[in-house]
Parts: structure tokens; C-alpha cells; sequence
């Protein structure tokens, strides 16, 4: 039996009350003072908001230690709870982000840890999103005795601390792969002044889609790729094959590319780059794009309010046809590194979540109470 599990035999063996936030520590939002970024006078002190430091300034409205609640526009994670700050020190906090003190009973990191494993997305409301004062205050927060909330603050400090060192480490070693991945890219693909450049057109059937909508269906069975990195879903598709997807205009133009073997759909302002010459292989010219195609449209990319592709611009594009041996080499050398670097299933990144997971995971299981009968 660990010792928490021991504690809670011995303290509150038949379950721990259950309060509302505002009778387990002081709310500071009345104390609150809005700045407009132009009225700022660039400083020292660390200047909040709904999700962190905003900016620095001259002069600070609160000086100890406190937890900073996202309450208007950035309030709530993927997981849906909210978004939650330690804060110490001199600092000035805007009306975006709800503010709290300690109050005797209460430790203030334990709320800092409970506050984060609470659901709110019932509570969230409006076109920016809101965590309000009233649904703020009463949210409802399990009190055990002291002793055992220094015990779990105690060892979920200890896990951030830990977690925080791993992640570190790992991004760390994430930095140095992607900057490693980027010279190989540069590098497989410098070649010689004999090799023999094709225009795309004429190695590969280019086209965009019919949809003009953006919709997208939760079920949906196929991928829809529209302009943006996340993609979508559809149970329709039109086309069957193997290509290359990239945004036609938008932000992410040149930047945004998909690999697909298989059943999809495609939106109007997207482009399908299907390969037809046999002396090309696709996931050679996959990664080709990538490492080149940014530059070129640099180049020749059609500029208004938002930069666009033109289809003469990809029917120009030039691709090295160098052997299939050497085509093959290449893609085994970065299918390795975008593994690496990019699979958020096996690589580098699935890492970095799996650390956060694991916190969330004990946090949920440390901060779950019989309640009080």
C-alpha cells in the first residue's frame, strides 16, 4: 500500500468533501486591470493573459504567488479542461485570464494540479469561447485533508518534474533530427549537371477537385484534403490512385503536402499530382516536392490578397529523372527520417505525447475521490 493510499485509509476513510471553488481560495478578478497593447509601456514585469505571458511591461497589480484560469479565447485544451498557469512573483494580469490566492486549507498547487483534470466543455460558451465568472467560482473541487494534499502535489511535482526533463530532452533530440532530416533533404537532392530535368507536365496528370465546399463528416470513410494540414473525411470519393496533394492557395501554400495510395476526395482549390511516367517514382517525387517546391513558387507564385498556384506554374515545375536504384535509395534514406521526426505513432513526437499523457493520466487517478455520503 503506498503511503497516499494509506492516508486516505487513515484520514478520510468514508470520502472527502466536495466545494466549490470559491470557498477553497481567493479570487483576485476585480483586481484586474486591461492594458491595450499600444498603451503598454515595455518593461520587466510579466504581463498576462488567457494562456500565459502576453508581453512584458513597466509596472505589475499583483505580487505573490497565484493560478492564472483562461477565461476568454485560449480557455480550454484538446482534453477539454482548462487552461491553467502558475504564476509568482510581480505580474500584471488582463480580463482574459481569472485569477486565485491561496486561502488557509487549501494548498494552491493542489488546486493548480485538481483545476486541471476538470471538465469544462459544458461550461464553455459563445463565439470566443468563455469560461465566465459565475460557472468559475463554482466549479466544484474534492478537499481532502492537508496531508494528503501535500502528498499528491508532492508526487505529481516530482512526475511534472520528470515529465518536464524527458520532453526537454526529446525535443531536444526532435530539433537536431528535423535540422539532420533538412540536410539530407538537401543534399540527396543535389545532382549533377548531366542529370536530365522534365517538366511535370509531362511526367504526371494534374488536377484539382469538383467539391467547393469544406465540409466535413466525423464518419466520413475517405480523406478529403482541402487546403490545410488537418484532413477531412468524406463518404464519397472521386478519385483511386496514387498522388501528390498540395494547397493551391492559401497559407499553406508550398508548405503543405500529402502522400495518399488509395481512395480520396479532393477539394476545387486543392491539386492532385498523379505520376504516369514509370520512370518516376512517386514517393521520390513526394519528398522532391517538398525539399524544392517552396523556393520555386517563391519565384513564380501568383501574389494578391492571398498567394495562389497557377496551373502553368506546376505544369513547369522541373523533376530530376535519375535512376530507380538511386529514386529507391532516396526514399528509403527519408521515409526513416519522416518516421522519425513526424509519426506522431512511433517517432520522436508519439514520445513527447505519450509523457504528457502519462502525467494526465496518474493526475486523473491521484485527484479521483470517493465522495463524502
Amino acid at each position: 500500500m503506498s503511503k497516499l493510499e494509506e492516508l486516505i485509509q487513515q484520514l478520510c476513510p468514508d470520502g472527502v468533501e466536495c466545494r466549490n471553488l470559491e470557498e477553497c481560495c481567493n479570487i483576485l478578478d476585480k483586481k484586474r486591470k486591461p492594458v491595450t497593447k499600444a498603451a503598454r509601456e515595455a518593461g520587466e514585469y510579466r504581463y498576462y493573459g488567457a494562456n500565459g505571458i502576453q508581453d512584458y511591461v513597466s509596472d505589475y497589480i499583483f505580487d505573490g504567488t497565484f493560478v492564472l484560469v483562461g477565461e476568454d479565447g485560449s480557455v480550454i485544451t484538446k482534453a477539454g479542461t482548462p487552461v491553467v498557469t502558475w504564476a509568482e512573483g510581480k505580474i500584471w494580469v488582463n480580463n482574459h485570464a481569472h485569477i486565485i490566492e491561496e486561502k488557509t486549507g487549501v494548498l494552491l498547487r493542489y488546486l493548480f494540479h485538481y483545476i486541471q483534470n476538470i471538465d469544462v466543455t459544458s461550461l464553455i460558451h459563445g463565439n470566443i469561447p468563455k469560461l465566465t465568472g459565475g460557472d468559475f467560482k463554482t466549479l466544484k473541487i474534492s478537499i481532502p485533508p492537508l496531508e494528503i494534499q501535500r502528498e499528491i502535489v508532492r508526487i505529481l511535482d516530482n512526475f511534472t518534474e520528470l515529465t518536464a526533463e524527458l520532453t526537454a530532452e526529446l525535443t531536444a533530440e526532435l530539433t537536431a533530427r528535423k535540422k539532420q532530416y533538412e540536410y539530407y533533404q538537401t543534399k540527396l537532392f543535389s545532382f549533377g549537371d548531366a542529370t536530365v530535368y522534365m517538366p511535370l507536365a509531362e511526367i504526371a496528370e494534374i488536377g484539382t477537385g469538383s467539391s467547393n465546399t469544406n465540409e466535413e463528416l466525423a464518419e466520413g470513410k475517405y480523406p478529403f484534403f482541402v487546403r490545410s494540414q488537418d484532413v477531412r473525411r468524406k463518404n464519397e470519393y472521386e478519385y483511386d490512385e496514387t498522388a501528390i496533394i498540395t494547397s493551391g492557395d492559401g497559407v499553406g501554400v508550398g508548405k503543405i503536402f500529402h502522400y495518399i495510395e488509395g481512395k480520396y476526395a479532393l477539394h476545387q482549390r486543392a491539386y492532385r499530382i498523379h505520376i504516369t511516367d514509370e520512370r518516376i517514382i512517386p514517393k521520390y517525387f513526394y519528398y522532391y516536392m517538398k525539399a524544392t517546391f517552396l523556393p520555386y513558387i517563391e519565384k513564380a507564385s501568383f501574389h494578391s490578397s492571398v498567394t495562389s498556384i497557377r496551373r502553368p506554374m506546376l505544369n513547369k515545375f522541373p523533376v530530376p529523372v535519375v535512376s530507380i536504384d538511386q529514386q529507391n535509395r532516396i526514399v528509403s534514406i527519408l521515409d526513416r527520417f519522416d518516421v522519425l521526426c513526424n509519426d506522431l505513432t512511433s517517432g520522436l513526437p508519439a514520445e513527447i505525447e505519450a509523457r504528457q499523457k502519462q502525467y494526465e493520466y496518474y493526475r486523473d487517478k491521484l485527484l479521483t475521490f470517493k465522495p463524502l455520503a
